[in-house]
Parts: structure tokens; sequence; C-alpha cells
């Protein structure tokens, strides 16, 4: 997922200078009252498939500094993220199918910034049966056309 706020309006009436670039602005659904934050670096060797599907307790914002993300939300075609490049989901309910390295040959590197339920784990796997449940909600996958 990605978009502009259109209520900070656009990045150039933003009085930022040169030195300093915006990559990503987005309105999150929520914030979980109570919660926290939290940064993390992710690194993959090459080919590396990632994380299993799961949920984030907050919404999530990355950036890639590295290599190539394929990221897959529920209900979004399945996307490269390659260095340079910003996503974001926004938890809860959610279900993040991909976070692994695109790339064969190369590792891949990124950040993400969650913002994490208070209470919760900043990350629960979802099991077969509800994949299979939510079936339905997924995308199309790309070799199925």
């Amino acid at each position: 997922m990605s978009a502009k706020n259109p209520e900070h309006g656009s990045a150039h009436e933003v009085s930022l200078p040169p030195e300093v670039k915006l990559l990503q602005e987005v309105t999150p659904p929520f914030f979980p009252e109570g919660g926290s934050g939290m940064t993390i670096l992710v690194e993959w060797p090459p080919g590396h498939p990632g994380l299993p599907p799961h949920r984030h307790s907050g919404p999530s914002f990355g950036y890639v500094m590295e290599g190539a993300v394929r990221f897959e939300l529920e209900g979004e075609p399945e996307r490269v993220v390659e260095a340079g490049g910003t996503f974001w989901e926004p938890g809860g309910d959610v279900i993040h199918y991909q976070d692994g390295n695109a790339l064969s040959d190369a590792p891949t590197q990124f950040v993400v910034t969650m913002l994490c339920a208070p209470g919760q784990p900043m990350l629960r796997l979802v099991d077969e049966e509800e994949l299979k449940e939510r079936a339905h909600l997924r995308a199309p996958r790309p070799f199925e056309g």
C-alpha cells in the first residue's frame, strides 16, 4: 500500500531543505492507544523466502535499503519493492503474505518501523486453516493469471 496523504498537501509544499527527501507519506488507519513503536533491520540472504504469512498488531512502514523485497498484502497483488522504495501496511486484520528477498543472487536489507498494540506481539503467524478460510481475499497469484 502506498499513497500520499492529501491532508498534508504535496511534498513540494513542505519546506524541507534539499538534503531531506520525503520518501513516503501515508495516513495510518489507527494508532493503538497505549501502543509502542519499534524499528527493525531485516537482512535476508539471496533467495530467502521471508517470514511465513503473518499479521502486525499496528501499522508498519518500510524502506528497502539494498536489494529487492517481494511484498504482498491480503487483497493486493504481489509486487517487488526495489532499493530506495517504500512500503506500508495497515496492520490489524490484514494478512502480510510475503516479505522475502526477490533476488536469487544478492542479499536484501530493509528497515521497518512498526506501531504495536499494547500487550500484543509485533507479529503473529497465521495458521493454515485461517489461510484456507481467507483464500478468497488474496489477490490472484502471478502464475494463476
